[in-house]
C-alpha cells in the first residue's frame, strides 16, 4: 500500500512537471518585432509603394502579420499632427520606424535618438542635417535619397525634347515643405535659365489651393508646367493629373504614379524599388545592423514614363527620340 502511494506521488510529480515545460518554452519565444511607419499623407496615397516596402522586408525574412507587426500613423495632410503621432510611436515603444518625405522624416528624428530610423527622401540628406555623412551617417537615422532635385535639369531637359518651341514654364511647388521645395526651385531657376526659359511659381499647400493654382495657371498659359515633389503633392497625384488635362497643360512628374493616373510624362527613380530598399534597411537593423553604419542608398533605378493617351488628347506628338529612349509607353 506504501508503494502504490509512493508512486502515485511521483506520477503526480511528473505530470506537474511536464504541464511547466511547454508553458516555459512558450515563454522563452522571442517576441514578434514591431516596427513604425509614419506618413504625413493618407493610405490612399502610397498603398502601391507601400508593396515595395513589405517585398523588402520578406527578402530580408519578415512578412507582416506573420512574424512582424507594423504600426502605420497617417497624418491625411496635416502635417502639424506628425510629431504627436511620431511620439506615439516611440511611446510604444517600436524597433524601427519608417518614414517617406521631410516632413515625417523630421518629425521622427525630433521625437527620438535612438529608435532607428529608416527615411526615403528626395534631397541630400546631409545638406537637410538628417545625418553626419553619407557613408556612414552617425546617428539613429539612415535611409534612401531618390535624387529628386538632383534630376531637375534632366527632367528639364526631357521636357523641351518634347515641346521644343516652350519658352515659359509653370512651377507648381509646396512652400510648407520648404526643405524639399526651396532646393528644387534652386535648381529648377539654374536649369531653366541654362535653356533660356523663364519660370512663374505658383505655391500650393492644400487641396484648394492647388486648384487655384492650376486655375491661375490656365489664364496664364505657359507652354508647360514642371509639378514640384514633395510628399503632399504626390499624394495629390490624381488631382494634379486631372486638372493639367482640364486645362490642356502639358506637365512632367517626377514619378511613374502621376503617369499612371492620366499624367502627361515622368523622368525619375523608381519610387517603388526605394521603398523596396528601405524595407531591406528595415530587416536588417532588426537582425542586428546599426543604422549609423548603414549608408545611404542612392536611387540608382530610374525611369522614363510617357502616357501616350494623354499626349494625343493635348494634340502632342512624342518625338521618336523620346518614344525609344522611354521604359514604358502607356496606351
Amino acid at each position: 500500500m506504501q508503494f502504490d502511494r509512493l508512486r502515485r506521488r511521483e506520477f503526480v510529480a511528473l505530470l506537474g512537471g511536464s504541464a511547466v515545460w511547454p508553458l516555459a518554452a512558450r515563454a522563452q519565444q522571442p517576441a514578434i518585432p514591431v516596427i513604425g511607419y509614419l506618413d504625413s499623407r493618407s493610405l490612399e496615397a502610397v498603398q502601391n509603394r507601400l508593396r515595395g516596402f513589405r517585398q523588402g522586408l520578406k527578402e530580408t525574412g519578415y512578412i507582416e502579420g506573420e512574424n512582424i507587426t507594423i504600426v502605420y500613423r497617417w497624418a491625411d495632410d496635416r502635417t502639424d499632427r506628425l510629431p504627436l503621432l511620431a511620439a506615439d510611436l516611440v511611446s510604444r515603444p517600436v524597433a524601427a520606424i519608417i518614414t517617406a518625405g521631410i516632413p515625417s522624416t523630421s518629425a521622427a528624428k525630433a521625437a527620438t535618438t535612438t529608435i532607428p530610423v529608416v527615411f526615403i527622401v528626395g534631397n541630400d540628406p546631409v545638406q537637410l542635417g538628417l545625418v553626419a555623412s553619407l557613408p556612414r551617417p552617425g546617428g539613429n537615422l539612415t535611409g534612401i535619397d531618390i535624387f529628386t532635385s538632383e534630376l531637375v535639369a534632366k527632367r528639364l531637359e526631357v521636357l523641351r525634347d518634347l515641346l521644343p518651341q516652350a519658352t515659359r514654364m509653370g512651377v507648381l511647388v509646396n512652400p510648407a515643405d520648404a526643405g524639399a521645395t526651396d532646393s528644387q526651385l534652386k535648381e529648377i531657376d539654374g536649369a531653366a535659365r541654362a535653356v533660356g526659359m523663364q519660370i512663374k511659381v505658383y505655391n500650393a499647400d492644400t487641396h484648394a489651393e492647388i486648384d487655384a493654382a492650376f486655375e491661375a495657371m490656365g489664364r496664364d498659359r505657359p507652354d508647360a508646367v514642371f509639378a514640384g515633389t514633395t510628399a503632399f503633392l504626390n499624394g495629390r497625384r490624381v488631382q494634379l493629373a486631372q486638372l493639367s488635362a482640364f486645362y490642356r497643360l502639358p506637365a512632367i512628374y517626377a514619378l511613374r504614379d502621376f503617369v499612371e493616373v492620366g499624367g502627361l510624362i515622368s523622368y525619375g527613380s523608381d519610387i517603388v524599388d526605394s521603398f523596396r530598399q528601405a524595407g531591406r534597411y528595415v530587416g536588417r537593423i532588426l537582425k542586428g545592423a546599426k543604422p549609423a553604419e548603414l549608408p545611404i542608398i542612392k536611387a540608382h533605378k530610374f525611369e522614363l514614363v510617357i502616357n501616350a493617351q494623354t499626349a494625343r488628347m493635348l494634340g502632342l506628338a512624342v518625338p521618336s527620340s523620346l518614344l525609344t529612349l522611354a521604359d514604358e509607353v502607356i496606351e
